[in-house]
């Protein structure tokens, strides 16, 4: 898992750089690599964070 994906929490928003069409996605959980994350036009999906890097979006 990279280093980005090991500091995702609940409640932070990403977007997965293979799919923007997805929209911004918020962080579920993020347990052993595995982050479930609630995506605008997806749905729920879950990641593994050893093979996709999420892109942390601001949230200022």
């Amino acid at each position: 898992m990279s280093d980005l994906n090991a500091i995702l929490e609940p409640g932070m928003l990403v977007r997965h750089p293979d799919q923007p069409d997805w929209g911004v996605g918020q962080v579920q959980s993020n347990i052993g690599g595995k982050i479930t994350v609630n995506f605008r036009e997806a749905g729920k999906v879950v990641v593994d964070g050893a093979n996709v890097m999420l892109i942390l979006v601001d949230q200022g």
